[in-house]
This record gives structure tokens, sequence and C-alpha cells, in this order.
């Protein structure tokens, strides 16, 4: 599991910020868009969400190869970079499933209506996809992904369980019924925008209060804008969690 993006809508450095976070020379203060990258052991490589980034995120982390994309929800940071897949296309030869619910779906017809046009041409200029609405858990590969309903805001969105992993970005409530779902979870990344409240995300006591309740082995913090610089805020966290940063990759059991 590889995490290519860990950063807020703006990603960090923002532009035209002269903070300490923005102005960091860790590496790990340099926030792409929020995004992660699934990569089985001779098996498919699921990314979860496009984003704005995607180009630079490929390019960064040597990325070669996309068999599915799985959405989160389609707000501009997560489907933005739908586009750059075209390029995955041509190495595979072959067009990539999108998974998504009926609203994301929906939108990225809406958004990218040139690549769904009957007579859209073929050949590297226009992203071949597939779209595949979610009706509950779905297979890709040997990887069993169980949505899990979390709340942004007042929009319902999907976070997903993979075996032992969830991935909960852009969460800023879990509903009663889907904490069942993440029981046993032992590795966890989950939002967790700043310190103070936010409307449609997490903070970060908010996301201490979820992973306590969860109690996974790991609990990695994502989608986090400038406020949070990663040295000094991963040394106040409890045992067990610290944020994420572009570029972590650990296993996970599928």
């Amino acid at each position: 599991m590889l995490v290519l993006g860990s950063g807020t809508s703006h990603g960090v450095p923002m532009i035209g910020c002269e903070c300490a976070t923005c102005r960091s020379t860790d590496p790990r203060d340099r926030r792409f868009r929020a995004s992660v990258l699934i990569q089985a052991s001779d098996g498919p490589s699921v990314l979860i969400d496009t984003t704005t980034d995607l180009r630079s995120q490929a390019l960064a982390h040597d990325v070669k190869r996309v068999d599915a994309i799985v959405y989160t929800h389609s707000h501009a940071d997560h489907v933005m970079g739908l586009d750059e897949v075209r390029r995955f296309n041509v190495l595979q030869k072959s067009a990539i499933p999108c998974y998504g619910d009926g609203r994301t779906l929906g939108d990225l017809r809406r958004i990218y209506s040139y690549m769904f046009e009957p007579d859209a041409p073929k050949g590297g200029g226009i992203p071949q996809v597939v779209l595949v609405e979610i009706a509950g858990e779905f297979c890709i590969g040997a990887a069993t992904f169980v949505p899990i309903p979390l709340m942004h805001g007042s929009r319902r969105i999907f976070g997903y369980r993979i075996g032992s992993f969830a991935y909960l970005t852009d969460c800023s409530a879990i509903p009663d019924e889907s904490w069942p779902l993440l029981a046993g979870v032992q590795t966890l990344i989950l939002d967790a925008l700043r310190e103070r409240p936010h409307p449609t995300h997490l903070s970060l006591n908010e996301a201490i209060a979820v992973a306590e309740r969860l109690g996974p082995s790991r609990a990695y913090f994502t989608h986090m804008c400038h406020d949070l610089a990663h040295a000094a805020t991963c040394a106040r966290l409890p045992a067990g969690v610290e944020l994420a940063y572009d570029g972590l990759s650990f296993d996970i059991n599928l």
C-alpha cells in the first residue's frame, strides 16, 4: 500500500503561503492531494481517487500500471486527474474500470462528457474507462472492497475496507451503521484536516478519538492542511498514531 498524497484540496505548500509548514524543508511536509495505490503481489494495482496531482504522483512514485480506480466521491481534488489515465490505457492497451456510487459516476459523466460521447476517438487522446456503480462489496483480483458509508459534511460518501485495512478520507462523521464494518481493523488511514473544527472534515482531536475507539495497531492521518507540521504534530500524538506522508508504504493483509 502506497500513499500517493496526504494533503488537503489546496495541497501543501499552499500557493502564496509563507507559513513555516509551507516553507519547510522536511519532505514529509510536501503533500499532494489525498490518494493511495493498493498493489497486490502478482495482482492488480488499484488506485483510490484520481487527484488533481495524478501525473506528478505517478512520476514521483514510479507508478506504471493502474488496473482499476475506486472513487470515494466526486469533489474536484479527488476526480480532476481522470484525464491522466489515458497514459495507462496506452501502456496497458485496455480500458480501466472505475468504481463509485451513483452520484460520483453521474458527476464523472457530466464533468468528462467528451469521454462518453458515442463517437469519442480512441488511441491515446481520450481516456478509456468503464464506469461500475457500487451496489455492495466487490472484488478486484484477490482483494475484497467493502464500502464504508461516511459523512462528508451533509454528503454521504464512501471509505473502503480491504481486509484488515481501512481508508477513510474526507470524513466528518462515521454513521452508526458503519462502525460494525470497521471492527477488527488493524491499519487505518483517517481524515484529520487541522486542529480547529471543520464542517466537512475531522479535526485532529476528533480523528484521535476515532482511532482510539477502533483500536487499530497502526493509525495514519491524511488530508491534512498546512496547520499540521509533520514532525511537531507526530511528536505529540498517541502511541501507534502518526501523520501519513507522501511516499509512505506498508504491507496490508488482503
